[in-house]
């Protein structure tokens, strides 16, 4: 896994294959592409899921050949980019087909596990995807679009062109600048995450950027009005996209006083904590934490949430 990123990059952050952008309105390369392409299948209806291998020690995608595929025009294939060979590579949606010693897998399940050419592919074709099913119409036309420049925009009958948007989001880990294990960090609870009996989630706050907003002004706004805590030393520590549907997760860290009341927004946050490095340490290594009566549950492993606790918990703030 060497693309160049470094072992302290979010796990979706990661890309090797080169996108070979200005082939997108090449219709003639396009078409003589298709047919010695290999092909990344999403099951939409499944909820964006695609084949990984089951026989091998991590995770791989299964890309198939033309020839392997259910009908597909290649006017409906979506050009990811070209491999290292020169083998162009698209995607399709339809039903991932049954295929000896693989399973159909999220990318919230296991993009961490994957390479780093593997996690581009899955996480641009995702984002690709969940773009074109939520822009059937133009925004200021009103009018049906099509998908064109092999799946890098839509266009309506009038020329109308719109193409694929990102929506940035802030997400820090507030902590209390301490070192050692009785060093703290302030975690959040969403209201509306779903209970589980397994435990309680607790994640760093987030939020989306406002308009005419810088993505520092926002890491302010989002801890003031969430849990009501004044915070400094905001530091930038990374990003990834997070494509369900379609953001950009910026990545900070920042201190705080434990000392300052927390006062939480209830529409947005359930309940709001300091956890010790010790805590934090325990929890990762499968060791219950009691949180009011259950187990403290940390972000799921593909996300930057947790990228960002293993960050603070290595001292790297």
């Amino acid at each position: 896994m060497t693309s160049g990123y470094g072992d302290s990059s979010p796990p979706l952050a990661r890309a090797t294959l080169d996108r070979a952008a200005y082939r997108r309105a090449d219709p003639r390369w396009l078409a003589q592409a298709w047919a010695g392409a290999r092909v990344l299948v999403l099951d939409v209806e499944a909820g964006g899921r695609a084949l990984v291998r089951t026989d091998t020690a991590v995770p791989e995608l299964v890309l198939l050949a033309v020839d392997g595929l259910s009908p597909a025009p290649a006017s409906d294939a979506m050009f990811l980019g070209v491999e290292p060979d020169g083998t162009p590579v698209f995607c399709v949606h339809g039903t991932v087909p049954a295929v000896p010693e693989t399973r159909a897998a999220h990318l919230r399940d296991v993009g961490h596990l994957l390479s780093d050419r593997d996690a581009g592919l899955f996480t641009t074709a995702l984002a690709l995807t969940n773009w074109h099913l939520r822009h059937l119409y133009h925004p200021v036309t009103g009018e049906p679009t099509r998908a064109d420049e092999a799946g890098w925009s839509r266009v309506d009958r009038t020329g109308e062109r719109v193409w694929p948007r990102t929506d940035p989001a802030m997400i820090v880990l507030v902590h209390d600048g301490v070192g050692g294990g009785e060093g703290r960090c302030l975690l959040g609870s969403n209201a509306t995450w779903p209970s589980t009996t397994g435990g309680r989630r607790f994640s760093c706050l987030a939020g989306y950027l406002e308009p005419g907003e810088s993505a520092e002004a926002a890491v302010l706004r989002e801890v003031r009005e969430e849990v009501g805590v004044d915070i400094c030393d905001i530091r930038y520590a990374g990003s990834q996209a997070w494509p369900f549907p379609g953001s950009l997760m910026l990545g900070f860290l920042a201190t705080a006083d434990p000392g300052q009341p927390l006062l939480l927004d209830s529409a947005e946050i359930a309940e709001a904590r300091w956890f010790s490095r010790s805590e934090i340490g325990s929890a990762l290594t499968g060791r219950p934490v009691e949180v009011g009566g259950t187990h403290l549950l940390l972000p799921p492993p593909s996300s930057i949430a947790l990228f960002l606790v293993h960050r603070w918990l290595g001292g790297h703030c």
